[in-house]
């Protein structure tokens, strides 16, 4: 059995696989990481919106699932209280986080400038990683 499963361009990962896949790979590219459960309905209503922008932005950006009730350190590593909870790692740290689903055209516009950030400075100062434009006040967060 491989220790990496995919669904579609979508990562599974496990608390065993979360340092190789998402905080080592986060130095190359951005790593979305969805942090979802079984029971919850949004988390399903999101799913198929990760996979069409794991897709379209695999060039920039790697998205990864995480079942909480399955990997629970991880979980509890990063805090994640409630699902379906989207974090954005870079250079192996969170960079921003958002709580709930959101539509695919918000979620991508959040993306864009998280991206831009990256591309336009590869090397982020301490400041630009500690604060980076979040689109809207209710999109993704940064994350200190």
């Amino acid at each position: 059995m491989s220790s990496t499963e995919t669904t579609s361009s979508v990562i599974k990962v496990t608390d065993d696989t979360f340092q190789d896949l998402v905080l080592a790979s986060s130095f190359g590219k951005a790593v979305l990481v969805d942090f979802w459960a079984q029971w919850c309905p949004p988390c399903h209503m999101l799913s198929p919106v990760l996979d069409e922008i794991a897709a379209e932005l695999s060039d920039k950006l790697i998205v990864a699932k995480v079942n909480v009730d399955e990997n629970q350190v991880t979980a509890q590593r990063y805090g994640i209280l409630a699902m379906p909870t989207l974090s954005v790692f870079r250079n192996g740290e969170v960079v921003s986080q958002v709580v709930g689903a959101r539509p695919k055209r918000r979620l991508l516009a959040d993306l864009s400038a998280l991206l831009l950030v990256e591309t336009a400075s590869p090397t982020p100062t301490s400041s630009q990683q500690a604060f980076l434009p979040c689109g809207s006040p209710s999109a993704l967060v940064a994350v200190r």
